[in-house]
């Protein structure tokens, strides 16, 4: 069993940054890790992955604003955010999902990012 805890969340101004991060309990090198986002009366959206082997993938939404890294050795995944727009503020929550042979299928409990002046 894995836990996921995203942090990094807080309120910024329009054309801010943020970081967040999602540490894992125990090594999520073999898993994919997905960004999500929610904001309040929307279905929960997908933002991004970075796979097991280091590849990204983004929402066009998203795309050129938000990377996405990985810290092999901390068990930790980022999403770096940048000119930050009012229509990204959203509760963020991160998603491993091991690949084979692997197993597993991991949430975090999300972290509230507000963008607005």
């Amino acid at each position: 069993q894995v836990q996921l805890v995203e942090s990094g969340g807080g309120l910024v101004q329009p054309g801010g940054s943020l970081k967040l991060a999602c540490a894992a309990s125990g090594s999520i090198s073999s898993f994919n890790v997905g960004w999500y986002r929610q904001a309040p009366g929307k279905q929960r959206e997908w933002v991004g992955l970075i796979t097991n082997v280091g590849v990204t993938n983004y929402a066009d939404s998203v795309k050129g604003r938000f990377t996405i890294s990985r810290d092999y050795a901390k068990n930790t995944a980022f999403l770096q955010m940048s000119s930050l727009k009012p229509e990204d503020t959203a509760v963020y929550y991160c998603h491993a999902v091991g690949v084979w042979p692997r197993r597993g299928d991991y949430w975090g409990q999300g972290t509230q990012v507000t963008v607005s002046s």
